[in-house]
């Protein structure tokens, strides 16, 4: 985000500086579990939203404790000193720009000065939200006094568990509206194959425990040294890694004698050949591959007051089956068959729970996914989403929030392809073979491949959309129409006799239409060979009379004709037109203005069709009866800030509402793609607006706030239920996303797009 970045008056007035946040927290090169999170959720703010704010850092140090920070740091605050509080306080008070402050509170951090922090925040006039840690129950009187100050004293309170908020209206007194759970964030990563990364770390063979974290005796790692003994017995390939230095502060105060006590552990049984120290502060990355090698992570904390682990949620994203101590995050997060839970200080439970999962696979497969569920949806995307809707919200809405666009990552649709095709599912992010293939998603891959080489002439490019044309080409039967289903040995399968196949035509139709509306940039043998399929169409496709397959059709020969001038391209457009026509003026009503008696799949289109009819005859009938029913459409998919489109469940149907849970990224691409259609017909900056709203579907703004791009892997998820996102990520999302993606990208979301704002607070495009 641009240090300077400002908003243009259109009166030519002095321009309106971004919004600042000011995040107080400690933070690298201070090596704490705060200072990690705290990077972590701004990095993922700063990723996620574009010139929506400015986040600056006030960065916590003590006397004994100090660093060198970069240029995102901006305050610092010595909490050992009253002098620097009152500041602290001055300096905020007096920046105009700062219209909210974030506070990571852990008690630690202020323990030896709490009267000068009670007095601080008293002081602050600017909205003040409070991120806890730490929550603890059964205060005594001076505590629980201290507490209760920064509770009243607060505009909002983050928490990041149902216990610790249960735990402040239990035994403190507060406003349960200032509350908000956002879970602690943990890292999407491409689970990449164990076997390989065993390799890359020299740990071949050899079946991986794993802990992590700066180290103390709070994190009781001896539990697992006194269960070891007995787990090698079994599973004498077993390796257990303690990965992580001393904590600063502990070294500060006591050197090396915890580490040193485990190291003595390790003489006394024996165990010289099953444990490793990474004695190290491991970089992100290699920090991920660890855990991503990890057969079992094991958390031992002796803490029941622990509110929250940040260790264990980024091993239960790695994709490890995690076994626990019953802290109260590992409580929620592992319950339901996510993970195990033993009791505190219980080699004995833990050996019973380590040798179980070793040997029983389906168990441990059972347990990843089921974490793998929970988990995700804590991602720090989606972290990022939660906090950026809070603090508008205890702001009162001084900022307005507006998504960047992710990079542009084809690595998902370029694994899901084979030489012979793009398959159809994904188990999460591995290509399930057994799956095969279909027209429709090589279709779409097409297209998208198409538009990137478009936008990018990346040459790569091209090796794709060959693959898919190929493909369109195999499934083409002579006079009839397209065969959609094939499977991993390249025959066709029984499921082609059993559903309608005029979609899958229609969706061939489109692909090649646009092939060829690219003559002047794709290589000659492509736009021939696509030229030649779809001109063999043109004999038997009259006959086609499904909606949605006309409608598709329609586009294709729209784009078609953008190369090649053809009468019958026209005739065929005018013929399957009249028929969207007739359907619109038998079923539409003063109160249903639309082709059918419901609203199913793909619905918008019916009028983009009719919309790329009146492009290539003149027609305004059909940019009438386009515009009427797109306008319908949207008026049941939008509400004033976000898209949702009809479920796959139960459809819509005519006198109901839409109000059931199951969406798919499909509809909301083709949605998008509509939408660009009609902007670019009819100028309305309302369609533009809409747009934005859609595509931002993807990167949280839905009604569980998750993203459904995954930026890790470049895959999208496949779907998002009432209470949770489908993790699979197959071609069909995808390549939707990417659609998506590449049609809105250069109208919002990115950093070289110019905005004004108004009076009214709205934004609006300058082109």
């Amino acid at each position: 985000m641009p240090k300077d970045f400002s908003f243009e008056n259109k009166d030519n007035s002095e321009p309106e500086k971004i919004p600042e946040v000011l995040f107080i927290t400690s933070f690298p090169p201070r090596q704490c579990g705060i200072a990690t999170y705290s990077e972590d959720l701004i990095k993922a703010l700063k990723q996620q939203f574009v010139y929506s704010f400015n986040i600056q850092i006030c960065a916590l140090e003590t006397n004994d404790e100090q660093h060198s920070y970069g240029e995102d740091v901006k305050y610092i605050l010595n909490t050992s000193e009253q002098q620097s509080y009152q500041d602290l306080a001055e300096k905020i008070n007096a920046d105009d720009n700062i219209k909210i402050v974030l506070l990571q509170h852990e008690f630690g951090f202020f323990a030896h000065s709490v009267e000068h922090f009670n007095a601080f925040i008293s002081k602050l006039n600017k909205p003040l939200v409070t991120v806890f840690h730490t929550v603890l129950p059964r205060p005594d009187e001076v505590f629980k006094k201290n507490v209760q100050h920064i509770l009243d004293t607060v505009d909002g309170i983050i928490v990041m568990t149902n216990g610790a908020s249960e735990i402040l209206r239990r035994d403190y007194v507060v406003d349960e509206a200032k509350i908000s759970i956002i879970p602690h964030g943990t890292h999407l990563v491409p689970h990449l194959d164990k076997k390989i990364l065993k390799e890359k770390y020299g740990l071949q063979g050899k079946k991986i425990l794993s802990t992590f974290g700066l180290l103390s005796s709070g994190k009781n790692i001896e539990t697992t040294l006194e269960a070891l003994p007995n787990i090698v017995k079994t599973s004498p390939e077993v390796l257990f890694l303690i990965i992580g230095k001393t904590h600063p502060t502990v070294a500060l105060r006591e050197g090396e004698v915890y580490r040193e006590m485990l190291q003595q552990k390790i003489t006394d049984l024996n165990l010289h050949k099953h444990v490793k120290f990474i004695n190290k502060y491991l970089p992100l990355n290699e920090l991920l591959e660890y855990l991503q090698l990890t057969d079992i992570y094991i958390f031992t904390s002796n803490d029941p007051n622990q509110a929250v682990s940040g260790t264990f949620s980024y091993a239960l994203s790695c994709g490890c089956p995690v076994i626990s101590t019953p802290i109260p995050h590992a409580k929620e997060v592992l319950s339901e068959g996510s993970g195990i839970l033993f009791d505190f200080g219980n080699s004995e439970q833990l050996t019973e729970a380590v040798n179980r999962l070793l040997f029983d696979v389906r168990l441990r497969q059972e347990i990843i996914l089921n974490g793998l569920h929970k988990i995700t949806g804590t991602a720090w995307e989606n972290s990022a989403v939660a906090h950026a809707k809070f603090l508008q919200k205890i702001s009162d809405n001084k900022l307005e929030l507006h998504y960047r666009n992710p990079d542009f990552n084809l690595d998902h649709i370029k694994k899901m392809t084979t030489d012979f095709g793009i398959l159809q599912f994904s188990k999460i992010n591995t290509p399930d073979i057994n799956s095969g293939y279909t027209i429709d998603d090589n279709a779409r891959a097409m297209i998208a491949m198409c538009q990137h080489y478009k936008m990018t002439h990346d040459e790569d490019d091209l090796k794709y959309i060959r693959i898919y044309l190929d493909f369109i080409a195999y499934c083409e039967r002579s006079g009839e129409h397209f065969i959609n289903y094939v499977d991993y040995n390249n025959n066709f399968t029984a499921q082609n006799s059993e559903v309608n196949l005029e979609d899958s035509t229609g969706r061939a139709i489109w692909a090649l239409g646009y092939v060829v509306s690219l003559a002047n940039i794709l290589p000659d043998d492509i736009v021939a060979k696509a030229e030649e399929i779809i001109e063999r169409t043109f004999r038997h496709v009259p006959e086609i009379h499904s909606p949605r397959a006309m409608a598709f059709i329609i586009k294709g020969l729209y784009y078609y004709n953008r190369s090649i001038d053809s009468t019958r391209s026209i005739d065929l457009t005018e013929l399957f037109a009249n028929r969207l026509v007739q359907m619109y003026r038998h079923e539409s009503s003063a109160d249903w203005k639309w082709f059918e008696s419901y609203l199913t799949y793909a619905n918008s289109v019916l009028p983009e069709a009719l919309l790329c009819a009146y492009t290539l005859t003149g027609n305004r009938d059909y940019r009438d009866i386009a515009k009427e029913s797109f306008d319908f459409l949207i008026s049941k998919t939008f509400t004033d800030s976000a898209i949702k489109v009809i479920c796959n469940k139960t459809w819509q149907q005519k006198g109901s509402e839409n109000n059931a849970f199951g969406e798919q990224p499909i509809d909301v691409a083709y949605t998008i793609i509509t939408l660009r259609k009609f902007h670019d017909i009819f100028k309305e900056p309302e369609y533009l607006k809409k747009m934005e709203m859609a595509f931002n579907w993807f990167l949280g703004n839905n009604h569980l706030e998750q993203v459904i791009y995954n930026p890790c892997t470049g895959g999208c998820f496949d779907g998002l239920e009432e209470k949770n996102v489908n993790l699979n990520q197959g071609a069909e999302s995808t390549v939707s996303y990417l659609m998506a993606r590449l049609m809105s990208y250069k109208y919002f979301g990115n950093e070289d797009n110019t905005y004004t704002r108004k009076k009214s607070k709205t934004y609006k495009l300058v082109n």
